[in-house]
Parts: C-alpha cells; sequence; structure tokens
C-alpha cells in the first residue's frame, strides 16, 4: 500500500530534519508525534476558550459553580468506592 505524501516547505522541513537528528527517530514517527502533539494542544486550546466563554458568561458561570458545589458534597459522604 503506497503512502501518502506530505508537502511542506524548506523550513518546516529543515526542523524535521533538525528533530530527526537529535531524536535519533524515524522522520515518520516524528512527524506522527508532532502531529499528535499538536492536535492534543489544539484540543486543549478549545476547552480552555469554552471555559473562559463560561467564566464570562455570569449565570452560567453562578451554575456550573453550584454544580460544583454540589458534587462536593459527596466528597463527604463516606461512601468508599471498589
Amino acid at each position: 500500500m503506497p503512502s501518502p505524501t506530505v508537502k511542506v516547505n524548506a523550513e518546516t522541513y529543515a526542523k524535521l530534519k533538525e528533530a530527526v537528528a537529535e531524536t535519533g527517530e524515524p522522520m515518520i514517527v516524528v512527524l506522527a508525534k508532532a502531529v499528535e502533539a499538536y492536535r492534543r494542544r489544539a484540543f486543549l486550546d478549545g476547552v480552555n476558550a469554552d471555559f473562559t466563554a463560561l467564566r464570562n458568561d455570569r449565570r452560567a458561570w453562578t451554575e456550573e459553580q453550584s454544580e460544583r458545589a454540589a458534587w462536593d458534597a459527596t466528597l463527604a459522604d463516606d461512601v468508599q468506592g471498589d
């Protein structure tokens, strides 16, 4: 099965080669790790933006705080998990 080709600019390719030289890992591994790190960062940036929006909505943030307080009360109920 043929592998897809990905085009990158010269600067990106140089950085990729540098990372390969530093780690000793194959280029495909370095690239896969970079894409995964980017994907995770984008997810966390989205979560942070969502929480910022929530905090900026006073009513929604108050509801969130109330819900957290209700769940925190369960920490003191002495019920042991499995």
